[in-house]
């Protein structure tokens, strides 16, 4: 079943890079009394992941910490050395944009937003979307219908609805 606006984020692991290597992230502990933009892209340096998704948050990053945002979390079914990289790659990390991996598709599959596109080698992927958290409960969603797309899960489309 796939999450909806009302729902909250179930308990879900998901790895980040820290200064002493991997580290898991519990994103309902993450999440709890906070409001936290959660985006997810099917893959790391991926055509429009790369050059449309993750720069759109990253534009507009500010106007997000002006309407009290706490955090902006980028998830990929990738792992934590992906992220980390394509989070320096992309000017992700030096903009406060947290890059975590969904290796496994735990969560990807938790909130019913996984696919497989065989023939471009991507298996066991997300969805593209974005959505508001606010302590944990999801106030606003915001899927694409293809995952080549990027219009109302960019960062511009989500504020637009905010």
């Amino acid at each position: 079943m796939t999450i909806t606006q009302g729902d909250t984020l179930p308990d879900a692991t998901l790895v980040e890079m820290g200064a002493d290597g991997p580290s898991q992230v519990n994103i309902a502990e993450r999440v709890k009394g906070r409001k936290v933009v959660i985006f997810a892209v099917p893959g790391a340096f991926t055509p429009t992941c790369h050059s449309a998704h993750v720069p759109s948050f990253v534009r507009t990053k500010d106007q997000f910490d002006a309407k009290g945002v706490d955090e902006i979390i980028c998830v990929s079914c990738n792992d934590p050395f992906v992220m980390k990289a394509w989070g320096e790659a992309t000017g992700a990390t030096a903009a406060g944009i947290t890059m975590l991996g969904d290796a496994s598709s735990e969560f990807t599959k938790a909130i019913g937003m996984n696919f497989d596109a065989p023939p471009a080698g991507l298996i066991a992927r997300s969805k593209r979307y974005a959505m508001l958290v606010d302590d944990g409960k999801v106030t606003l969603l915001q899927e694409e219908e293809s995952p080549g797309v990027c219009e109302v899960s960019g960062g511009e489309g989500l504020l637009a609805n905010m």
